[in-house]
């Protein structure tokens, strides 16, 4: 486990620190409150990516793509088993990092004991910045 503190100006670290760690195919859950900056993270994740169209949380939509190996996913509204009966879990085969809001510890013991690289990051607020929780 690693805890990195940083601004919205210093992201960069933490996706600094992801590159190092994570294989190129990974699923990170990514937990925390409402306005947490789960979906900023993503952002900043994309950013350093090169994507350059806008990164937003897919709430409605359940999974947004941005260029070919990084997904975004909202399970806010969406239990473990209609995840699964929606046959979403076979999207975590397509190469690339699949982060994941709102994913339940169900969801997690699944893929982990199908094989799949799961990681999580906890956020939360540390006064003007945010503390950074990866479990790895």
């Amino acid at each position: 486990m690693k805890e990195i503190v940083a601004s919205l100006e210093e992201l960069e670290t933490i996706v600094d620190y992801l590159n190092e760690v994570l294989p190129s195919n990974a699923v990170v859950f990514l937990r925390g409150d409402l306005a947490a900056g789960k979906t900023t993270l993503t952002q900043a994740i994309a950013k350093q990516r090169g994507i350059t169209g806008d990164v937003t949380s897919p709430t409605f939509s359940l999974q947004h793509c941005y260029g070919d190996d990084l997904y975004h996913y909202d399970l806010y509204r969406l239990d473990h088993e209609a995840f699964m009966q929606m046959g979403l879990y076979e999207e975590f085969d397509k190469p690339g990092w699949h982060m994941v809001e709102w994913g339940s510890d169900a969801l997690k013991t699944f893929l982990e004991s199908a094989g799949y690289h799961v990681a999580m990051i906890e956020i939360e607020p540390a006064g003007d910045a945010r503390k950074y929780r990866i479990i790895d």
